[in-house]
């Protein structure tokens, strides 16, 4: 019955991790604890009022026959790739990049009003896929689709 509420079956917590050049997340898909459930390969959440957690960023890097889908609470991250795109996204912006056959790029947090928070899935590319051309788009907030339920919850899909 759609109408009813599934038990939670297990309460993953996640694993604080260091990534990049130093950025603080904490990791639920890619632990002891969910270490397989493809095609979803890693899913992050950084969140931060501490600069000195991720100000460091993740400078110029490889990824080749993933996506990444990053979206932002707060704060903004800048992106630029070697295939000459470049864009930053801010609170309730998508960034969906494809890496493909092979990119290298970099993502860069800045703060906004002291904050940085959001959320990165990286999604395994399916075999036939994994030498796709590589690409990148960002969504604005204000492009993402909403729908309002009776009780007040807002849920926003990507």
């Amino acid at each position: 019955m759609a109408d009813q509420p599934r038990a939670v079956a297990r309460v993953i917590e996640p694993t604080p991790v260091i990534e990049g050049a130093g950025v603080r997340l904490r990791r639920s898909i890619a632990t002891a604890s969910l270490s397989y459930v493809d095609p979803f390969l890693l899913f992050d959440h950084f969140q931060s009022d501490d600069p000195a957690d991720y100000l460091a960023g993740f400078p110029w890097h490889p990824h080749r026959g993933i996506e990444t889908v990053t979206y932002m609470l707060a704060g903004e991250v800048d992106h630029r790739d070697s295939i000459g795109n470049a864009g930053s996204i801010g609170p309730g912006d998508v960034q969906w990049m494809t890496a493909g056959g092979g990119i290298m790029h970099e993502e860069m947090p800045r703060p906004r009003d002291g904050l940085m928070g959001g959320f990165q899935l990286w999604v395994n590319l399916p075999a036939e896929l994994k030498m796709t051309k590589p690409r990148y788009q960002d969504l604005a907030a204000a492009g993402v689709p909403e729908v309002q339920r009776a009780d007040g919850t807002l849920i926003r899909v990507i």
